[in-house]
């Protein structure tokens, strides 16, 4: 990207907002477009200034941030912002719950500067963030039976059967939280082909990232908790 990653920040504290700003606007490579002080501000803000990547607090007055980013990541909405969601709560069920909405990524506010720009910066490449071992033990607990994935594709329905042999084996690299590059290693391929065959899968899925790629393979059963 050869201009500033564009940030919006959703938080109800004001104070919070500054600080975030603070943090951000010292970075070349950010720029902080927007602050809306609540998830339906945030909504029309998003539509308005366009971002590469939206901060979003979970627990906001009116439209929770977990609404927000669900229609900010709409499937009418190609091209949006990614969503980091952002709070003070280490909750499993905030997790999956944001991931559900659509989220790109997951942190809590007791973290560093220097993981939230480096945050943003692997959002904003399009790359999701979340480590492998906590979406592993999050959709363990959380998973709901297959066939209820909020696109409405079930356990062997067709757009699983859209996939190519070589495709299924990169969904389920994906869902163990392999990088391009280890995916690449795994299957004596390029790293041009691995992206290639991450893209498509995810277009005849109709999934918006990684994360959420992630997600719906625990929960078809395409791989299984622990497998």
């Amino acid at each position: 990207m050869d201009r500033p990653i564009r940030v919006l920040l959703a938080d109800d504290q004001h104070l919070v907002r500054t600080g975030f700003r603070v943090i951000l606007e010292v970075e070349d490579d950010l720029a902080v477009v927007g602050e809306a002080a609540d998830g339906e501000r945030a909504v029309g803000m998003t539509q308005a200034l366009h971002p590469d990547v939206v901060l979003m607090d979970v627990e906001m007055p009116g439209m929770n941030g977990l609404e927000a980013t669900r229609q900010i990541t709409a499937p009418g909405s190609p091209g949006g912002p990614a969503v980091l969601i952002l709070t003070t709560f280490d909750r499993d069920d905030y997790l999956f719950a944001a991931l559900q909405a659509g989220a790109s990524g997951f942190l809590l506010k007791n973290g560093t500067p220097e993981s939230l720009v480096e945050a943003i910066r692997v959002l904003a490449r399009g790359d999701a963030l979340l480590a492998p071992e906590l979406t592993r033990r999050v959709i363990a607990t959380f998973a709901r039976p297959a066939g209820t994935w909020a696109g409405g594709v079930a356990a062997g329905g067709a757009p699983l059967d859209e996939l190519t042999p070589r495709e299924r084996e990169v969904l389920v690299l994906l869902a163990r939280g392999a990088s391009n590059a280890e995916i690449a290693a795994d299957l004596h391929l390029g790293e041009a082909t691995v992206k290639t065959h991450v893209s498509r899968v995810l277009a005849k899925l109709g999934l918006r990232d990684r994360v959420q790629a992630v997600v719906f393979a625990y929960e078809q059963g395409v791989v299984r908790p622990g497998g």
